[in-house]
Parts: C-alpha cells; sequence; structure tokens
C-alpha cells in the first residue's frame, strides 16, 4: 500500500521546469523527514521470564531480576 501523496503544482505561471523543482524538493524532504521503522526489540515469553525470576529470586535475600521489587508479592 503507498502511502506517499501524489503531489503536484496547480500554479499556472510555473514554467514546467519550476514545477518539476518544487515537486522534487518536496519528495526529497519528506524522503528525508520520513520516520524511521524500527523493529520492535525482541521480548522474553512470560513464561521464560517468570522461569528466570525464580531461578535469580529464589533465595529471600537474592534481588529480584529487571527491577521488580517482589514479582509474587512476596
Amino acid at each position: 500500500m503507498n502511502r506517499r501523496p501524489q503531489l503536484t503544482i496547480v500554479a499556472p505561471s510555473a514554467s514546467p521546469e519550476e514545477a518539476a523543482a518544487v515537486v522534487a524538493a518536496l519528495e526529497r524532504f519528506m524522503r528525508e523527514t520520513a520516520p524511521v521503522v524500527v523493529a520492535e526489540p525482541k521480548r522474553i515469553d512470560r513464561w521464560t521470564r517468570t522461569a528466570l525470576l525464580e531461578g535469580v529470586a529464589r533465595e529471600q535475600d537474592a534481588p529480584a531480576a529487571w527491577g521488580d521489587p517482589h514479582p509474587w508479592g512476596r
């Protein structure tokens, strides 16, 4: 799906070269300022995270992983 707008110049006094230059400048601007598509970071599934938390924070004095104070309300 192409979401880019179709640019046209509606100016009776502009020459074809001037209109083409304006459209080219606008297209370049849109390309240079377009938001960058960034892939979502890989997430650890819930079961793996829970297993890691249980393994890391199983002891009473062990700190919980990932900054969770007490993931299961201890």
